[in-house]
């Protein structure tokens, strides 16, 4: 019997929710039921989704930004078929791949900052957790300073470093880490000269509510990490590979010096899981020390030939599409837009963005009746009020967004760079019908937010906040 994907995918159309409670996990996929979100999308090309019945949506979430590039993009797909083609060698371990070579000097001419060596694994979780090995191996010293609201993954070490307790209770004792306030130099300063830091990790804009640093933070926590003699570690898991209208958020500031960087997500186009850290050949010098310690830290999957392949490919098209300078523009159309709403609707508290990394934050209201309606739903829940924006925009509009992080009012907006004029069009003509519709108290938006918040109660606390990354 032959096997055959197509065919097993059409007999079974329509059964992912119902096979997703049965065998995965059933509190997440009632979560996105009591909040709408269950869709069973079949295609997807670009900026765009198609479910089962043939409904277009406008993807402004882009599987947490691992689709840069946009979803199945062709170039990237022709390379893959065309290395499979050749009955391309893999993972023989004990070799050293052609294409790890490749890819690893495109990223460290890209990257800059005297990055001399690359190592690749295949998550950001997993590369986070390389970076802290490789700090307190380098500096014989075990804390690890993290800044407030940072997400580097939730695997073990990288946990340590979350912003948020949510994701860290029951997971027992992890590893020595503090944080600090993000965008604060002297509190950082005071933690760090300590004198028994390994190393600072940070974003240089937050994956957790968009939070953008004040100008010229980035540079000076870098030269204080190296007055004490502490490792700078940034974080490009989702900020890298051209979101921000550069190749790293890092290169918007002129000086910053990390020793080691981390990217992930879009640098395979989506296609295969893949992650590298570059560091400064110091760093290398004490990990791989010796030839017996040559593999002292390695990747089952981390030098796959075959995602090496698409991290080319991905570079080839971030450049031939010039994908960076239409995130600045369109990043741009979209904020400026959004601002001009936030002139007019009251719960519009905040819009921030670079490139196409966008953040719109609510904000409690001036007039009384909307200020009444604002404090009843963030009494029952923090998560609740930007479910009233994100349901809408799917349910009436086909708009994919998400919640910029727990117990936050913030929407987070995070397309593929391949957006047109015509996605912001559509976005911003659906983002005012929601807000308009959010105006009006009482009314139909508020009376399906108590609806969700009641369906939502017999479990304990809403679940619609949904790890939004």
């Amino acid at each position: 019997m032959t096997f055959d994907i197509k065919k097993l995918i059409k007999e079974h159309a329509g059964e992912n929710f119902s096979l997703y409670e049965a065998h995965v996990n059933p509190r997440f996929a009632r979560a996105l039921r009591i909040i709408g979100f269950d869709r069973c999308y079949e295609t997807a090309k670009g900026a765009y989704l198609w479910d089962i019945e043939g409904r277009r949506y406008l993807d402004m979430l882009s599987g947490y930004g691992a689709f840069n590039i946009g979803r199945n993009h062709p170039v990237v797909r022709k390379a893959l078929c065309d290395f499979m083609s050749m009955d391309g060698v893999s993972l023989v371990q004990m070799e050293a791949p052609l294409l790890c070579g490749l890819l690893a000097g495109e990223l460290k001419n890209r990257i800059g900052y005297g990055l001399d060596n690359v190592y690749f694994c295949s998550t950001g979780a997993e590369g986070n957790e390389a970076a802290i090995k490789f700090a307190r191996c380098a500096t014989g010293k075990s804390r690890i300073i993290y800044a407030s609201s940072g997400f580097h993954g939730l695997t073990t070490g990288a946990l340590a470093l979350n912003g948020s307790q949510v994701f860290k209770e029951k997971f027992g004792e992890l590893l020595p880490a503090d944080k600090v306030p993000f965008g604060d130099l002297n509190a950082l300063e005071d933690e760090i000269s300590s004198g028994d830091i390994a190393a600072f990790f940070v974003e240089p804009i937050q994956g957790k509510g968009v939070n953008i640093p004040p100008a010229g933070y980035m540079k000076a926590a870098g030269e204080l990490c190296h007055k004490h003699g502490v490792l700078f570690v940034v974080d490009e898991v989702q900020t890298g590979i051209g979101r921000t209208g550069k190749f790293l958020a890092l290169h918007h500031e002129t000086g910053a010096e990390p020793d080691m960087v981390i990217v992930s997500k879009s640098l395979s186009g989506g296609y295969v899981p893949i992650a590298a850290v570059l560091m400064k050949k110091a760093i290398y010098d004490k990990v791989y020390s010796s030839l017996d310690r040559s593999v002292v830290h390695s990747s089952t999957f981390g030098k796959s030939n075959f995602a090496m392949t698409a991290g080319l490919a991905t570079l080839s098209v971030l450049d031939d599409e010039n994908l960076m300078d239409h995130a600045t523009r369109m990043g741009n159309l979209l904020g400026e837009r959004l601002q001009t709403l936030a002139e007019r609707y009251e719960f519009i508290g905040q819009v921030r963005w670079r490139g196409l990394m966008l953040a719109i934050e609510f904000a409690s209201p001036r007039s009384l009746k909307l200020k009444t309606a604002w404090t009843t739903v963030n009494k029952l829940n923090e998560d609740l009020f930007c479910q009233a924006v994100t349901i809408p925009l799917l349910e009436d509009h086909a708009v994919l967004t998400q919640v910029a992080g727990n117990q936050m009012t913030t929407i987070k907006l995070i397309p593929p760079l391949c957006i047109t004029e015509d996605d912001v069009d559509w976005f911003i003509t659906a983002f005012d019908k929601v807000m308009q519709d959010l105006h009006r108290f009482p009314g139909p938006a508020w009376e399906s937010l108590m609806r969700i918040a009641r369906n939502a109660m017999p479990g304990g606390r809403s679940k619609s906040r949904a790890a939004a990354e």
